[in-house]
This record gives C-alpha cells, sequence and structure tokens, in this order.
C-alpha cells in the first residue's frame, strides 16, 4: 500500500494520542513505520484508544506541548523524521467558545511552531498539516465547498484553523517550497469511528447514552455534515505524504478528503441509523443551543482528490456507524483493542481493493 513508501520510514505525529492520531499511528506501525508521537502529557479522553491498543509499546512517545517551540525542534532534531503529520489540536467547538485563546495559541500557533521547527531542520521533506471542513467561509451552500472557495471562520475554532491554513501557505511559499520541503494542508469532514471518547462531539455521545439506556439528547437535528469514517482521511494522508514524498512541491497545496454521499446527511438521520444497528434506543430534540455558531449546511467537494491523486470513499456513512457498533460492541464484550483496531483497518483495506482504489494497488 501507498507505494510501500512508509516501510522503515522515521515519520513524526503530533497529537498521536488522540483519536485521529491512535488510529494513523496503528496504521502506520501496521506499514512498518518507525513512529515517533508528540503529544500531551496527559490524554485528553478517559479511557482513550492510544492506551487501551498499548500503543506506547509500538512507537517513540514523547509528551510536549505543541506551544513548546524549542521541545518540539529538539525531538525533530533527536529522531530525524523525513515525513511529519500534524494533528495537534484543540478540536472541540463548544470548548473554544467558551475559552478561546488556548484554542488559538495551540491550533493557529502551535502550527506555526512546527512550521518554524520544520524550516529550522534538515531532515524533513513533506508536512501534512490537518485542519477541518470548516476552515471555509461559511456560505450555507447546498453543494460541497472546493479548495479554491474563501477562508473564514465564524466561531474560534474555526477561524483558529484558518489561520493554521494561512500559515501553511505563507511557510510554504515564503521558506519551504525553495527548499523542496513539500507541505500539504488537508481538510477531512466529521470524522466519526470506534475509540472516539471525547466530550461533546456526537458519536460518542450517542453511545454513551445507549450504554445508560438514556434518551439521545441531539441539539440540531437537522444540520448536514460530510460524515465519514476516520479511515477515510487518514488513507487520503497517507497517500498524498506519499505522492509528497515521492514528488515534491507538484502535490503540496491544499486538499479535501470527504465521504462519497452527494447528497448530505443529517444529524438526525445518523442517530436513527445508530440506533436501529444498536437494536435499541430513542432521541429527543434538545433545543438549538448552538444555532448561532454552527452552520446548518456543510459539504465538502472532493473532485480534486479523485481526479488528482486517484483518491476515493470506500465505505457509505452507513458503512461508517456500522463499523463503529462493531467497534464499540468488541471493546465492550473485552476484546482485544489493539487486535480490534487492526482489524478494521484490514476490513477498510479490503473494501478499498475491492474498488480498485489506486493506494491499495
Amino acid at each position: 500500500m501507498f507505494n510501500n513508501i512508509y516501510q522503515n520510514r522515521t515519520v513524526l505525529v503530533t497529537g498521536h494520542t488522540g483519536f485521529k492520531g491512535a488510529w494513523l499511528t496503528t496504521w502506520l506501525s501496521q506499514l512498518g513505520a518507525n513512529v515517533i508521537g508528540y503529544s500531551l502529557p496527559e490524554p485528553t479522553t478517559t479511557p482513550n484508544l492510544y492506551d487501551l491498543a498499548n500503543l506506547q509499546e509500538r512507537v517513540t512517545d514523547v509528551r510536549g506541548d505543541i506551544r513548546d517551540w524549542e521541545m518540539l525542534w529538539a525531538t525533530i532534531e533527536a529522531n530525524q523524521p523525513s515525513i511529519v503529520f500534524h494533528l495537534a489540536a484543540q478540536a472541540i467547538v463548544g470548548t473554544a467558545i467558551r475559552d478561546p485563546k488556548p484554542t488559538f495559541d495551540i491550533n493557529a500557533g502551535g502550527t506555526v511552531n512546527l512550521l518554524e521547527a520544520v524550516r529550522k531542520t534538515d531532515c524533513v521533506k513533506a508536512v501534512i498539516s490537518v485542519t477541518t471542513d470548516k476552515v471555509y467561509r461559511d456560505e450555507e451552500w447546498v453543494f460541497g465547498y472546493r479548495e479554491t472557495d474563501a477562508l473564514g471562520g465564524k466561531e474560534p475554532y474555526a477561524a483558529s484553523k484558518a489561520m493554521a491554513e494561512l500559515a501553511v501557505e505563507a511557510y510554504r511559499k515564503t521558506y519551504l517550497a525553495e527548499r523542496n520541503i513539500a507541505v500539504a494542508s488537508v481538510r477531512a469532514g466529521n470524522v466519526i469511528g470506534g475509540g472516539d471518547f471525547s466530550d461533546r462531539r456526537l458519536i460518542p455521545d450517542i453511545i454513551r447514552a445507549l450504554n445508560a439506556n438514556e434518551t439521545i439528547g441531539i441539539r440540531t437535528p437537522h444540520t448536514v455534515r460530510p460524515w465519514q469514517h476516520v479511515l477515510e482521511p487518514l488513507s487520503g494522508y497517507l497517500w498524498l505524504g506519499a505522492k509528497l514524498l515521492q514528488t515534491g512541491q507538484k502535490y503540496a497545496e491544499g486538499w479535501n478528503f470527504a465521504p462519497a454521499e452527494q447528497v448530505g446527511v443529517t444529524t438526525q438521520q445518523v442517530v436513527e441509523k445508530l440506533i436501529e444497528f444498536w437494536g435499541s434506543g430513542n432521541w429527543e430534540n434538545t433545543g438549538l443551543d448552538m444555532q448561532n455558531v454552527e452552520t446548518n449546511y456543510l459539504r465538502l467537494n472532493w473532485d480534486k482528490a479523485v481526479a488528482r491523486l486517484g483518491w476515493q470513499p470506500a465505505y457509505s456513512w452507513e458503512d461508517a456507524l456500522a463499523e463503529i457498533v462493531a467497534w464499540v460492541q468488541a471493546y465492550q464484550a473485552g476484546e482485544d483493542v489493539a487486535q480490534i483496531t487492526q482489524q478494521h483497518i484490514e476490513n477498510y483495506v479490503a473494501r478499498a481493493r475491492a474498488r480498485e482504489i489506486v493506494w491499495v494497488e
């Protein structure tokens, strides 16, 4: 997979103990990479996938703050990675609204720290900076945002990530391209999957309510989001990373990775389908307390990724929810979390291979 580019390659993952970071670390380890992880000393959730899957036994685990530029630079110098996947972030919209400054410091300032550290080293040849689907200026369009659309952000989380995008472009054009360091930003939809234990995030909140036999409270049932299984964008990040390492600046730009559905999927559809797969449960509308800060309609266009990278999704949104229920039920049955997670990666790869998607050739 991915042209075997990650076999025996040293890779730095910031935010490796988070939900997406743990899935990415697992996949990179399966690909034979030497993973260096850089994350905060304390996990962001309890429990957390990183610990449950015993990933500390498979990576070089560095604990530090993305706001600590000197430690970040020292970690890169000491370990000499050739590619960086930058996932470290404060990713909860509600947290950003309640306490905006740390969100800007982490998401915008942390990205600048990483880029500055890369600028002052010679080992790194490629960087994937992970932002969000919310970086686009909110136009409430029924069609998906393209990579050429204007950036924006009417709440602190979205604005902080849009600022990170601007920093990536500035460093790329001013410093890094001339040194042939290929830097790309990636924007994915609402990423869901087993092993997410975050607060105030739809799928974990639903699972907690189902486990407790409580009514699921939904704030905004009619909002539309690009729901996608975590392995969808990660496959795009890994394939783009391979392209950056192989070709340099050709693919060093912004990219959308989004689900297959051409018709938007509402929060209500997601909760009702999860209840169906779970076999029980009910939900209620708890009120539109976020209606003034969250967009009602958000979709991403991924024509560029399929046209130029040959990337495409392997799962439907229903497939993603079925995989989540299977992961959660296996975890609750006491099965080994590392094996569960690895098996779900293998399932995804098998589906991609069946659909003749290029990165599994």
